[in-house]
């Protein structure tokens, strides 16, 4: 791609209503030539106060301002100089500067219907046409650019979302798992007061039937006592001579 083209256009009066304007501007034009903007830029500034309707004092104002890159004040004085004058020669130029101004600042739908307006005063202007055919590729590039950052971000909010959804899943199956840990928790602890409770009511039934060493001790010892008196007893009767009735 060629490089764009940015002509900025000077002009001089022809005549001038007073000396002192036409120094200030020729001084002014001679500095813009030598590079010396800031310079530049005082001299066609005091002539605009000078003499406020002066279409050149303006125009070049706003070349000056353009060569600095002070844009907008720049698109100000070029607005300024269009509206002082009929000629469509000027205002062509006026346009095509304009069209300038504002594909620097990346304007490119406003700088294509600046260089467009251009081209309907001076349809031959070969440097309006090329600045016009870069202004409507840049736009090209620009809207393709958006439209790719466009895909770019619903596709990022595409996975966002995914993402959102996947961890909100994993969240809902955790709550899931939570609870039925803790229902079996909460069932588990059930059971163990249950089993704690009937364990409490065995006991004093055990208790009650159980009897102690000593007592067990004591049951047999009496047991023996009354074994060895019942043979005692036996025995004596065995002894005995057993009286026989008087048969009668």
């Amino acid at each position: 791609m060629k490089k764009i083209i940015l002509i900025v256009i000077l002009l001089i009066p022809a005549v001038v209503s007073a000396q002192s304007l036409r120094g200030l501007v020729n001084s002014g034009v001679d500095k813009y030539e030598e590079g010396k903007f800031p310079d530049a830029e005082v001299d066609f500034k005091k002539a605009a106060e000078k003499e406020m309707d002066s279409f050149e004092s303006h125009f070049n104002l706003g070349s000056a301002l353009y060569k600095q890159k002070r844009y907008d004040e720049s698109l100000q004085q070029y607005k300024n100089a269009l509206a002082l004058t009929d000629d469509d020669y000027r205002k062509s130029k006026v346009f095509h500067n304009i069209g300038n101004t504002l594909l620097k600042e990346e304007k490119y739908k406003e700088s294509i219907e600046a260089y467009k307006n251009s081209l309907k005063l001076d349809p031959n202007d070969l440097e309006t046409k090329y600045n016009l055919s870069y202004a409507l590729n840049m736009l090209q590039n620009q809207q393709n650019q958006k439209q790719d950052q466009n895909k770019d971000q619903n596709k990022d909010k595409q996975n966002q979302d995914q993402n959102k959804d996947q961890q909100q899943n994993k969240q809902d199956q955790q709550d899931q798992q939570d609870k039925q840990d803790q229902q079996q928790q909460d069932q588990k602890q059930n059971q163990d007061q249950n089993k704690d409770q009937q364990n409490q009511q065995q006991q004093p039934q055990q208790k009650k039937d159980e009897i102690s060493k000593e007592e067990a001790q004591r049951i047999l010892e009496a047991l023996k006592n009354n074994e060895s008196d019942l043979q005692k007893k036996l025995r004596q009767r065995k002894g005995k001579v057993v009286k026989k009735e008087k048969d009668w």
